[in-house]
C-alpha cells in the first residue's frame, strides 16, 4: 500500500487517513484547511487504497449500488496502518470520508492506538454495523461524525438509512461517555469531501 506524507512528519500528532485515487487531488487543500483551523502541529499519513470496497470493508456484504460486492479486507488494511503507528509517545487520530469514514470508526473498536476518530459522511448504513456498535465498546475517547443534509434523501433503500443510523451512532457513543459531536453539512454525499474531512480532523485534534 502506497503511503503519502503531508504536514510535519516529526510532529507529535499524526493524522491517519485511508484514501482512494480520486481523493489525492484534494489532499493539499485538506491539509491547509486543518492548518487554518488548529494551532496544533501535525503530520498526515495518507494510505492509498486500490480496491475501495474490499480493503475498507470490515466484513463481506452484497453490493448496494452497481455490481461490486463489499469484501472483508479491513483487517489487513488496519494491520498495515498499525505498522506505522507504533510510537506510543505520539497521538494518532484516524479519519476518512465515506467508506473510509466507516473503516475509521470500525478501527476504533479494534485498537486503542487511536485517541480520536474523524468519520466524515461515513457509510454507516453498512449492513450489520449498527448491531456491531451496539454489541462492542469503542476504544477511542473522541469521535467526530458528520453527514450531508441531503444524504438520506436517496432512492437507494439501504443508503437511505444513513441519517437514522448516524443519529443512533451519536446517541450510542454519547451513552458510552465518548466526547462526540454530530455535524450536519449542506449538500449530498459528493459535495466538498476534503472540506468535510478537514473539519472532522480539526475538531478532533482541538478536543
Amino acid at each position: 500500500m502506497e503511503v503519502l506524507e503531508y504536514g510535519n512528519s516529526g510532529a507529535s500528532v499524526v493524522l491517519v487517513q485511508p484514501v482512494g485515487e480520486h481523493e489525492l487531488s484534494g489532499m493539499e487543500r485538506e491539509v491547509d484547511i486543518i492548518r487554518n483551523n488548529t494551532n496544533i502541529d501535525f503530520g498526515l499519513l495518507a494510505f492509498k487504497v486500490s480496491d475501495w470496497n474490499k480493503e475498507l470493508s470490515p466484513w463481506k456484504a452484497p453490493a448496494v449500488f452497481g455490481n461490486d460486492d463489499f469484501g472483508d479486507g479491513a483487517v489487513n488494511t488496519l494491520n498495515e496502518i498499525l505498522s506505522y503507528c507504533k510510537d506510543r509517545s505520539r497521538r494518532y487520530v484516524i479519519g476518512g470520508y465515506s467508506l473510509a469514514g466507516l473503516f475509521s470508526l470500525w478501527a476504533a473498536y479494534q485498537t486503542d492506538i487511536f485517541s480520536g476518530v474523524a468519520a466524515a459522511s461515513p457509510s454507516i448504513w453498512f449492513p450489520g454495523f449498527k448491531e456491531y456498535m451496539e454489541e462492542n465498546p469503542i476504544r477511542s475517547s473522541t469521535v467526530y461524525l458528520s453527514l450531508g443534509d441531503k444524504e438520506e434523501k436517496t432512492r437507494n433503500m439501504v443508503m437511505a438509512k444513513v441519517g437514522e443510523r448516524i443519529r443512533d451512532a451519536y446517541e450510542r457513543l454519547h451513552e458510552f461517555g465518548v466526547n462526540c459531536v454530530l455535524e450536519w453539512n449542506a449538500g449530498n454525499h459528493f459535495k466538498d469531501a476534503e472540506v468535510r474531512t478537514a473539519k472532522g480532523f480539526s475538531w478532533v485534534v482541538n478536543n
